[in-house]
């Protein structure tokens, strides 16, 4: 997900959705121990969109609205 279409969402959709998101983080970690993952590439992504979540949250609790710039 793009941080624009995260900054779409609402508080409860974000935390929703970074729950899910730590869920699967969680689960894929516990697969890639005991055996290959099929796509070990997941984890990096999950772990990006988790940041990107806590990035558009944290702008929301400090009233940081993003400039023309950061748009891009």
């Amino acid at each position: 997900m793009t941080a624009r279409e995260l900054r779409e969402l609402t508080e409860a959709e974000l935390t929703e959705k970074a729950r899910a998101f730590r869920e699967e983080l969680f689960k894929l970690r516990l697969r890639a121990s005991v055996t290959q993952l099929e796509n070990p590439m997941r984890i990096r992504v999950l772990r990006r969109d988790l940041a990107r979540i806590a990035t558009v949250l944290l702008e929301r609790v400090r009233g940081a609205a993003p400039t023309e710039g950061e748009k891009a």
